[in-house]
């Protein structure tokens, strides 16, 4: 893999008010790691929700796959992280997340997107 990426990392920047962008970041991860490239999640903003129980479960878009069950998948074989402000203006911990979701700040965040072999998508 010469000059192509083995490590995706996906930054989600919003929630469930814009549930398009949010689907297609959570579907591009899992599709990625489906695919199998290395995949690091990153969850800010409003996003930061989707790696609370049962709130994921409350979003229905039409045409998509379920956003649990993406969000799920990313977390069974990649990273998801939550990013810390995003945190803690939400007054989250890490106990308030799923199993095997974390919190990280902005530097975590940097070292994972100029990483070699690592490319990022934001949406």
């Amino acid at each position: 893999m010469d000059d192509a990426a083995s490590t995706l990392v996906v930054k989600v920047t919003c929630g469930p008010e814009a549930p398009e962008r949010l689907a297609q970041g959570l579907t591009v991860a899992a599709t990625a790691l489906a695919s199998g490239l290395e995949v690091s999640l990153w969850l800010t903003g409003d996003a930061a929700w989707m790696a609370v129980p049962g709130r994921a479960e409350a979003v229905d878009l039409p045409h998509s796959a379920p956003l649990a069950e993406l969000r799920d998948a990313v977390l069974e074989g990649g990273r998801v992280t939550v990013c810390g402000q995003c945190a803690a203006r939400r007054d989250l911990t890490v106990d308030d997340l799923l199993p095997g979701a974390t919190i990280r700040g902005a530097a975590a965040f940097v070292e994972e997107v100029v990483a070699p072999a690592t490319r990022a998508l934001v949406y």
